[in-house]
């Protein structure tokens, strides 16, 4: 059902972007924007992993520079059946993580030193296997390919501020219907995206707790961080707010404009699967406190470093 309702959703975002380009251009109009939009698509498939990595300056890392973090994404993905993804940490405070690439066999995984600083292994384990959730429902490229679109449809919003084509003949040259296409469009595909996001929110903590085994060590995780996340800067959402519907819990607190549902719903639903399984959030409240967090490396020199990583 939420494959189904992802699939209507990118239809309408689809057909809102063709219906922008109609309006403010007319057949040729629609045709360029559509042009343009298809060779974003086309870049973004084949290097999103690479552009998202380099933005967040962030450093693979394999079995010997971090032995722990490593070896627990290793042993998620093998109970995930999921081909080892690369791996990568990235050097700042604030506590998140994030999965990419075009399918499971380009994946990559990454998570900040805050965010293996403040939780238990447990806990941790529970993050990147909501992570290694998005990966295997290969979330990572149709959100890439939403964003992308939704971005091609606010550049064809402001571009018509300026330039109207068509004529009034035909009907295209309406002021009215300009400005109504460049004021309601961009607004719609926003909504449009954070609906897809959401969906694909719930199904990847189903999908990281059962990958997991632990409901309740992702619920716990996600109360410990939202609030963080939210204190804390993200220099790299500050620059583009875009990249925040990557991350596990969002910058930006308000629920209505945010790409992830609201935390506390999110927490019900782990704890609701939890119950469902026998086990108690005190209980696993209890065992993660007892666990040590997972180590980060220090950070290496960067010449040394190859913070895109390979295909």
């Amino acid at each position: 059902m939420s494959g189904l309702r992802t699939m209507m959703l990118l239809s309408a975002l689809t057909a809102l972007f063709m219906a922008l380009g109609y309006t403010l251009g007319g057949g040729a109009g629609a045709l360029i924007a559509l042009l343009v939009a298809a060779g974003m698509n086309l870049f973004t498939f084949w290097n999103a992993d690479k552009i998202v990595l380099s933005m967040h300056d962030a450093r693979e890392v394999d079995a010997q520079s971090a032995p722990e973090f490593y070896g627990l994404v290793r042993d998620l993905a093998q109970r995930a059946g999921l081909p080892m993804p690369r791996v990568y940490l990235i050097d700042q405070p604030h506590p998140n993580a994030f999965a990419t690439g075009r399918d499971p066999e380009h994946a990559a995984v990454a998570a900040t030193t805050g965010l293996l600083s403040m939780l238990s292994r447990e806990e941790v384990a529970g993050v990147m296997a909501h992570e290694l959730a998005h990966v295997r429902n290969r979330d990572t490229l149709i959100m890439t390919m939403v964003a992308t679109i939704a971005g091609a449809i606010s550049m064809l919003a402001n571009f018509g501020l300026f330039f109207r084509g068509g004529s009034n003949e035909n009907g295209h040259g309406n002021l009215a219907a300009g400005l109504l296409a460049v004021i309601v469009a961009p607004f719609a595909a926003m909504i449009v995206q954070m609906a897809i996001s959401r969906t694909r929110e719930y199904a990847a903590d189903a999908g990281g707790a059962q990958i997991s085994g632990d409901p309740h060590a992702l619920a716990s995780a996600l109360a410990k961080i939202s609030d963080k996340a939210a204190m804390i800067p993200n220099p790299v959402a500050q620059r583009n707010p875009a990249a925040a519907q990557l991350y596990i819990v969002p910058s930006q607190v308000s629920e209505l404009f945010s790409t992830h549902p609201a935390t506390e719903k999110r927490i019900a639903a782990l704890q609701e699967m939890g119950a469902g399984l026998g086990r108690s959030p005190a209980a696993a409240a209890q065992r993660a406190s007892a666990l040590s967090p997972v180590r980060a490396p220090a950070r290496r020199r960067s010449s040394a470093l190859d913070p895109l990583g390979r295909d």
